[in-house]
């Protein structure tokens, strides 16, 4: 078969750089593969992530030679590119900020300049409403190739703050510390942190995360302000690289909570925020394979969302601060079926959860003795809810985030003494939008083994589903991320120009709860593809796209399910764009140096020493199960040279071998050379890489001199 592309970019007259292939043979469980691109992977890529300037030459120079092409063949949609930054930047408020958090005698917010890049946290008096700016973003980041803020924490006095800032993308973050009243510097900076800290009662220490040198988070350490970071104390360090290290403060600011988590086990250490630097963490209840607790404090107790004891969709349970072991735990809301609870609040009076019933959020609102109870529900077909967690413990005050598909975020305030809803804030869209154009559906398409697949639809109301319009597919599918019917002002640039937008809340999140997500990984993952290609078809034969016009959207893990999909069905498909793709699943699966292989065998199977789970990933990994001579569509697969979570040379080989096996195309790499996973930290930088995404999209539409609706045509 020709290895000529067609379509679209059949008149690319830009040749693909050709990766060199080097033989390297791989045996497991006696079966030998061969991997022609695995010299794509730096020997030294932790070096890589501090370092950037030493990647190898040669792979330097083909990640070079791939931009030159994709650049060189993409060039025509430069003006495409311009004017969709030009839309997007339009949609967004450029001096916003958000609403003030009350803490004490201050308030605290974010807030953005007119023009400026990055966020400005401010403080301001609660009485006389004088502002001081902690930290200013656009400042902070000058002169800086890559700038992310993880976090600017203040002092329960109010004293200082703590910040935590990325200077190079790959995630590893310096901790500094300043005065609020003078916007000093303290001269102690803590390297290599997960970039949040929780402050001791005192203010005169902190609490945060140290990560190794594979970038895994692993002991959590207590800085005495002033002190050395050398001779920081080691309070807890994890000793199984399976696990996750984190930390947060109980909303009562009472405990430090310390969690060992992954995927189906967890354990949590607590010490009070008022304890004397060397003292020990107690423990919860020590991990059990297969149960997952989560604690939040509330006077002499502690509640804790768990599936426990066979309580799939989680329950609420109380333990003992004094006692917290299992045998003390008690029911507080027990088990219901197809009630999935996914968080919960707890303040001095109320505790609030936030659950999914059939894929869509409600919040339930509760006093502790049971005598009070009321829900907050919505009308639209499809929307999401979120609950934002204030500073304080001893309020009323619930505030909470509503938008859907077509509806810009709202911001609720509620009273929950009187349940009166005051609205505070609703996102603003500066050039204009009005939610009545737009059609907001919910579909459900039965999957071939009968489960049924909720799907998100948004389209202008002129856009009629009857095979005519494009259709871009959207879709995760992994870790029990669910999807949320979310507003994005970034979409409408394609909506507007008649593109119908789909979400597939494919099993393997817990859109449906937590079973949807068991029915979606280790040897049940190839439900998540099969419902991806299942969707994709019911769509085409209900009228929203058809195939040669359905374009695949997926980043991350949403890369892996779009390369999967890819190789079941290329016929489906116009087009894949697979942001920071993980798509060589196997090798990296394999691969227990990587910082998170250990921490995901719960998730995908150990290859490396079950069988079973080999042949699994084997066969669905994108990479390895590319089809000979097959005509694909033309894919778009993006990379970040100091991405820790998907390593720069997943796509990349990915792309090579593409070239090399499959028909069709054009196959396109465009990777950063000077971020990580989420690319760049400026808000209109990161719209520049979602024009790159957008616009190959509406060049495969053949829509790229099509204008928005209402603009002409």
């Amino acid at each position: 078969m020709s290895r000529r592309s067609s379509g679209p970019f059949a008149d690319v007259r830009h040749s693909p750089p050709t990766a060199e292939r080097r033989r390297e043979s791989v045996t497991q469980h006696g079966q030998s593969r061969v991997d022609d691109y695995a010299w794509l992977r730096d020997p030294n890529w932790q070096e890589v992530l501090r370092e950037p300037d030493r990647l190898i030459e040669d792979i330097r120079r083909h990640l070079s030679a791939e931009n030159v092409y994709y650049k060189a063949a993409t060039d025509d949609l430069t003006p495409l590119r311009e004017q969709l930054v030009q839309e997007m930047r339009g949609r967004i408020k450029e001096d916003d900020s958000s609403l003030p958090r009350p803490d004490g005698a201050f308030a605290y917010a974010v807030r953005y300049r007119e023009g400026g890049q990055y966020p400005v946290f401010v403080q301001t008096a609660r009485v006389g409403g004088q502002e001081c700016i902690l930290f200013d973003g656009d400042r902070e980041a000058e002169g800086e190739t890559f700038f992310r803020i993880a976090s600017v924490v203040h002092s329960p006095d109010h004293s200082l703050i703590a910040c935590g800032v990325d200077r190079l993308g790959s995630e590893f973050y310096d901790l500094s510390i300043r005065r609020i009243e003078t916007g000093e510097t303290l001269p102690e900076t803590i390297p290599q942190t997960g970039g949040h800290v929780v402050w001791a009662a005192d203010s005169r220490s902190f609490y945060y995360v140290e990560r190794d040198a594979n970038q895994r988070p692993k002991r959590v350490k207590h800085h005495v302000l002033g002190s050395d970071p050398a001779g920081d104390l080691l309070v807890y360090e994890e000793p199984d690289d399976s696990y996750f290290l984190g930390i947060h403060a109980s909303q009562s600011r009472q405990y430090l909570f310390i969690g060992s988590t992954k995927g189906t086990s967890t354990e949590y250490r607590f010490l009070g925020l008022t304890a004397e630097p060397g003292t020990e963490p107690e423990l919860i209840a020590p991990r059990a394979e297969d149960e997952l607790y989560y604690p939040y404090h509330h006077d002499d107790h502690f509640f804790l969302r768990t599936n426990a004891q066979g309580a799939v969709d989680f329950k609420l349970m109380t333990a003992p601060v004094g006692s917290p072991g299992r045998q003390h735990w008690r029911d507080w809301l027990p088990h219901e079926d197809g009630r999935y609870i996914s968080d919960i609040i707890t303040l001095k009076n109320w505790l609030i959860r936030l659950e999914r019933r059939n894929a869509l959020p409600q919040i339930v609102v509760s006093n502790y003795a049971g005598s009070r109870s009321f829900e907050l529900g919505f009308s639209e077909p499809a929307y999401n809810l979120e609950l934002l967690r204030g500073l304080e413990f001893d309020t009323s005050i619930l505030r909470f985030n509503y938008e859907s598909p077509s509806t810009p975020v709202q911001t609720f305030d509620m009273d929950l003494e009187t349940q009166r809803r005051v609205l505070r804030k609703e996102q603003e869209i500066p050039s204009g939008h009005d939610p009545e154009r737009y059609s907001v559906e919910r579909l459900f398409v039965r999957a071939e083994d009968g489960a049924e697949i909720p799907v998100t639809l948004l389209r202008l109301k002129t856009t009629k589903p009857d095979g005519t319009a494009p259709l871009l597919l959207y879709g995760y599918g992994s870790y029990g991320t669910t999807m949320q019917a979310w507003f994005s002002s970034s979409i409408l640039s394609l909506v507007d120009r008649g593109v119908v937008y789909a979400t597939a809340h494919v099993r393997g999140g817990s859109d449906k709860g937590r079973q949807w997500y068991l029915d979606g990984k280790l040897g049940q993952k190839m439900n998540s593809f099969s419902d991806f290609t299942q969707v994709a078809e019911a769509l085409q034969d209900r009228g929203y796209g058809r195939q040669g016009r359905t374009v695949s959207y997926g980043g991350s893990a949403g890369g892996l399910l779009v390369g999967a999909a890819l190789n079941l069905r290329p016929e489906l498909f116009g087009g894949v764009i697979a942001a920071v793709p993980f798509v060589d699943v196997l090798n990296t699966i394999s691969d227990e140096t990587l910082p998170l292989t250990p921490p995901e065998w719960v998730e995908w199977g150990d290859p490396i020493n079950d069988a079973s789970a080999f042949e699994t990933i084997a066969g669905y990994s994108p990479y390895d199960n590319i089809q000979s001579d097959v005509s694909y569509p033309p894919v778009l697969a993006t990379g970040g040279l100091t991405d820790y979570r998907v390593t720069y040379w997943e796509p990349a080989k990915w792309v090579a071998r593409l070239r090399a096996v499959a028909g069709g195309g054009p196959f396109f790499l465009k990777m950063n050379m000077a971020a990580g996973h989420s690319g760049s930290a400026a808000r209109f930088e990161r719209l520049e890489e979602r024009a790159h995404e957008y616009a190959f999209a509406l060049k495969l539409f053949g829509l790229e001199d099509q204008l928005p609706a209402g603009q002409g045509s």
